[in-house]
């Protein structure tokens, strides 16, 4: 072929590419189904003037495009590796790990239900051997639900949903693509009907192999990237080599699942890559795969459907009947996973509830696409595949998808619309018309300020003030009408604005650079969190999420296992920088959210919701310095270096500013600029560098972190480390009640408590101890003790705390300063003189 003309051809396509997008917006109909039915005109079109009589000027164009290279390795080995790398880049892990049961029931389950559904009714409607039918129901089995998950977006609706919906995308096409890599094998051999179970048991070994070079192949480029700190296009550059190292790497060098191992290559730089890259370099890394991703995907549309009219050319009646017999297997499976399954993970609370209309239209929107006929048109190149099975594969993939797109594509809007989905909750109503009425109240005071600055004409003001009088004048009347609105809701609407705010507070810390890039990815996950746990529970479900948002995880509560029970560190350690580094950060962002309440909160929802939020923010700032202040008394220092650290990035931040403003007017050189940029850039990375926090301890050690057994000799240390128990306990766990008989006397070898007694509170760290004035005033405990950080605890038995207490001066005298603190005199403490 001229490479003119192929040139030409490919920037056409570019071209009808820009064009369908706004074409596809105005119809207001999906992408894909634009994309595919311009292909299919396309390839229509070229055939009509190649065989017409009427005219043969157009003959060369027509034998260029029905010439193009449309092979199977361009869209398995170029394109596909690009859209599931980019998907993966895009995805809010540490959110999407709270849905991982129904993300994975969606994805893998129901891939395995469609293919054996498929599989079977085609097995019984036709002659075909049973490999070769699961070989089609897995090449149809792999859904797009980009329209569902873009009019979802557009309609408001859960993001949780919405997140489900994008995992079960991803991980949908991995595993459908690994089970047709798997059929086809077995098509191409010969091999008659093995049996089903050996076949999937072959599934995992190959999902495991991909996704253990994925993992190996990222964690290289990473580091690679890592050297590459101040070169954000070698960045890039590395990060476009990878997904297609590790597809090659595993189809043949490891024999392994490509596909999983590309999804597992951008899963872990997703991960990983935010900590190790400055945030502009994750930020251009990321706008360069979604421009990658969007052409791929178009392109794999476009040129796939250009084949669609020679592929239907020869279709017959009985392969319409096996079309349906596909469709009617496959949308049977899709409802039995959406309307059995999922209750049933619901009910067993291991998903969300999706509401019927949501699923519905999670039903009607699993188009199929792109990825399907890249698959059939891999089966069609094969030559170890005999001929009718290649031709019936094609037809029926094709068909499928067509059914899919035309018939559910078009119609998926008005299944929405039908279903109720697209109208504003009462609630979200009000919201718009009050905010509404704010931004133009606000905007008529900003146009007043403007027309006195630069002084404009009179008339031409009035006339504008009336027209825009108006517009504020309908805005207060559609608010006003909402007025009957629950002071309920109001609160759940400021929260969930609250919850807004706070995530866009941490976007602007991030572009600042003034909290680790690291830590982004957790407090936007908290804010997210915030926002969905109101929308569903309210006040009760901000509080909940709040109080989550610092607490302990299970992964915390194991790593302090791990280290106080094994003696295995670096996991706590890394945890428990991480929770400093949080907690401060939160305590940062918190701060800011004050002008947020008073200059929007209160003029949307008045008064009364203002100064309730202002009360939940207050204690959302309380819980915060709690936390941190049972940190800093477990590892009394590391704060204060946290802090001198976050100092120093905000004064490089301030001088990397100025030395911006000089340069743009040209005060200094580009030279002198760069060199300045470099300087700030070590020193950055010296400032993000977080401090060693050292967390070893050892059995023997644990009695030297009390200070009251310091003047005991090396004897008395080993009696007393034997007749010692240890304890640990987690964070929010009640150590003592009240009311409870005195038995024992606790030493806090690490972490942090706080004693309750008569309503006040006092904090112990470690080297302190308590329960000890209720077993020497033989009284029953009026104190409740609870930790506040994971603990490791001391006991001592009341018989061995006697006779320590009287061979002890420095316990006598930290008794005695313990009662001091209460207002207890000593002589109340013992009938001997041991204390007194």
């Amino acid at each position: 072929m001229d490479i003119i003309l192929l040139t030409a051809i490919v920037a056409a396509l570019f071209f009808v590419i820009g064009a369908a997008e706004p074409f596809a917006a105005r119809l207001r109909l999906p992408f894909s189904v634009i994309l595919a039915a311009l292909g299919i005109l396309i390839g229509a079109g070229s055939a009509f003037f190649l065989r017409t009589e009427l005219t043969d000027a157009l003959n060369p164009v027509a034998e260029a495009i029905l010439g193009l290279p449309i092979r199977s390795n361009v869209f398995l080995y170029v394109l596909l590796p690009t859209l599931l790398f980019q998907a993966t880049l895009g995805m809010n892990l540490r959110r999407m790990l709270d849905d991982w049961v129904p993300i994975l029931v969606l994805a893998v389950v129901a891939v395995v239900v469609a293919t054996v559904s498929v599989g079977y009714a085609l097995y019984w409607a036709s002659a075909l051997p049973l490999m070769a039918c699961l070989l089609i129901g897995a090449i149809v089995s792999t859904t797009d639900p980009s329209a569902v998950v873009s009019i979802f977006r557009s309609i408001s609706a859960p993001q949780r949903l919405a997140r489900i919906i994008e995992g079960e995308s991803l991980l949908n096409d991995a595993a459908a693509i690994a089970l047709f890599g798997l059929f086809m094998g077995f098509v191409m051999l010969g091999v008659p009907d093995p049996r089903l179970g050996d076949a999937l048991a072959r599934f995992p070994l190959v999902m495991a192999g991909g996704a253990l070079t994925g993992w190996v192949a990222a964690r290289v480029a990473v580091w690679v990237m890592a050297i590459f700190e101040r070169f954000q296009l070698a960045q890039i550059s590395v990060s476009v080599a990878l997904p297609y190292l590790a597809y090659i790497g595993a189809e043949q060098i490891v024999g392994a699942s490509g596909v999983i191992a590309v999804v597992a290559a951008g899963l872990t730089l997703n991960l990983t890559g935010p900590a190790r890259l400055p945030p502009q370099a994750w930020g251009e890394l990321r706008y360069v795969w979604d421009l990658l991703a969007h052409w791929a995907g178009a392109f794999i549309f476009i040129l796939a459907a250009l084949l669609v009219p020679r592929i239907l050319e020869g279709t017959r009646l009985g392969d319409v009947l096996l079309i349906a017999v596909v469709t009617l297997a496959a949308i049977a499976a899709r409802v039995v996973i959406l309307f059995g399954l999922l209750p049933l993970l619901s009910a067993l609370r291991l998903s969300p509830v999706v509401e019927r209309p949501y699923r519905v239209a999670i039903l009607w929107g699993g188009l199929r696409g792109a990825v399907t006929l890249a698959l059939a048109l891999a089966v069609t190149e094969s030559q170890a595949i005999p001929v009718e099975i290649k031709r019936l594969v094609a037809i029926l993939a094709t068909g499928f998808t067509l059914f899919t797109l035309i018939g559910q594509g078009t119609t998926l809007r008005w299944v929405i619309r039908r279903l109720g989905l697209d109208t504003l909750s009462p609630i979200d109503q009000a919201l718009s018309n009050q905010v509404i009425a704010v931004a133009l109240q606000t905007v008529r005071e900003d146009v007043a300020r403007t027309t006195e600055t630069y002084e404009l004409t009179r008339e031409i003001v009035r006339s504008e003030a009336k027209r825009f009088g108006e517009r504020l004048d309908e805005a207060v009347k559609a608010a006003e009408e909402n007025a009957e609105i629950l002071d309920r809701d109001r609160i759940t609407l400021g929260l969930i604005a609250l919850a807004g705010a706070e995530r866009d507070t941490i976007l602007a810390r991030m572009r600042e650079r003034t909290i680790a890039s690291r830590l982004s990815e957790k407090l936007l996950s908290n804010a997210d969190q915030l926002i969905e746990a109101t929308r569903a529970g309210g006040r009760t479900g901000y509080q909940r999420a709040a109080r989550r948002s610092v607490g302990y995880g299970r992964g915390f509560r194991a790593a302090v296992r791990l280290h106080d029970r094994v003696g295995i560190s670096p996991p706590l350690a890394r945890m428990t920088a991480d929770r400093f580094e949080t907690l401060l950060a939160q305590r940062l962002i918190l701060r800011d959210l004050d002008g947020f309440i008073d200059g929007r909160i209160r003029r949307i929802h008045g008064r009364r919701v203002a100064e309730l939020l202002q009360e939940l923010l207050e204690r959302r700032r309380d819980a915060v310095d709690t936390a941190l202040e049972g940190l800093r008394l477990q590892y009394p220092g590391y704060a204060e270096e946290l802090e001198r650290r976050f100092i120093r990035r905000t004064a490089l931040r301030l001088e990397e500013r100025e030395y911006a403003a000089m340069h743009e007017d040209g005060l200094i050189g580009d030279e002198l600029h760069s060199a300045l940029m470099e300087d700030i850039a070590e020193l950055r990375a010296a400032a993000e560098a977080r401090p060693k926090l050292d967390l070893a301890m050892r059995r023997a050690e644990l009695v030297q972190q009390v200070p009251v057994f310091a003047d005991l000799d090396d004897r008395s240390l080993r009696r007393l480390s034997r007749a010692l128990r240890t304890r640990y306990a987690d964070e929010g766990e009640v150590i003592l009640r009240r009311d409870e008989p005195a038995r024992s006397v606790f030493f806090i070898a690490s972490g942090a408590v706080e004693a309750e007694t008569a309503g006040q509170a006092t904090l112990l760290g470690r080297g302190e101890m308590f329960g000890q004035l209720a077993i020497l005033m033989r009284r029953p405990r009026r104190t409740e003790v609870r930790a506040i950080a994971p603990s490791t605890l001391l006991v001592l038995d009341e018989t061995r705390f006697r006779r320590l207490l009287a061979r002890s001066p420095n316990l006598r005298e930290a008794v005695r300063e313990s009662a001091a603190k209460r207002g207890i005199p000593p002589e109340a403490l013992l009938e001997s003189s041991a204390v007194a």
